[in-house]
């Protein structure tokens, strides 16, 4: 049976709308396009960077990690948080809002944003605009 993608609803409400979406082996949480976090076991990690992890670390929080072939244990910049903010969704808000800060600064969302301004500021024109295909020649032999 499928988890109810709206589990943590009330969670996340002072923060604004969140959506789950399947990610590799748990759910990615998702603030509009932007993967902000994911959830694993039930337990939910944030985005990280430098900065911000200070304050995950403080609190004792755990990254995210899976072992891979070949490569051994592999830690992520997720790190869960800590278990006060399930009870305290107004705080959770203040660290989620940090983790979209820090996924809205990677490279990949800042290329998408910029695609995303281009392709509105330029249109791609579909309807009418097919190429003619060219009939070919046939040489006839005399």
């Amino acid at each position: 049976m499928a988890a109810d993608p709206h589990r943590f609803d009330d969670l996340f409400l002072e923060f604004g709308p969140v959506a789950l979406r399947r990610f590799f082996g748990g759910e990615g949480i998702y603030a509009g396009s932007v993967l902000i976090g994911a959830i694993f076991r039930d337990r939910i990690y944030l985005k990280t960077d430098d900065d911000t992890r200070k304050a995950y670390l403080r609190e004792g929080c755990e990254p995210f990690s899976f072992t891979k072939r070949g490569r051994g244990v592999i830690e992520t910049k997720w790190f869960a948080i800590p278990d006060r903010l399930y009870d305290d969704p107004e705080e959770l808000a203040n660290w989620a809002r940090d983790a979209l800060d820090v996924a809205s600064r990677t490279p990949k969302v800042e290329r998408e944003r910029k695609e995303a301004k281009r392709k509105k500021a330029f249109p791609k024109k579909t309807v009418g605009m097919r190429k003619k295909k060219k009939k070919k020649r046939v040489k006839k032999k005399i």
